[in-house]
């Protein structure tokens, strides 16, 4: 599966690595910044039970 993206991403050898860290860089965000507000209501982490 790496093999297969590495070769779709755009530029020579040197680019790639930039890209690749820009794509990673991204979904963090979005992942950070829209998803994970989204999902916070659903994910009750405050409320601890042990056996309950």
């Amino acid at each position: 599966m790496y093999g297969w993206l590495w070769r779709r991403l755009p530029g020579n050898t040197r680019v790639k690595p930039l890209v690749a860290t820009v794509l990673v860089a991204l979904v963090v965000a979005v992942l950070w910044f829209a998803v994970f507000p989204l999902l916070e209501p659903a994910v009750t982490l405050d409320e601890v039970t042990l056996f309950g």
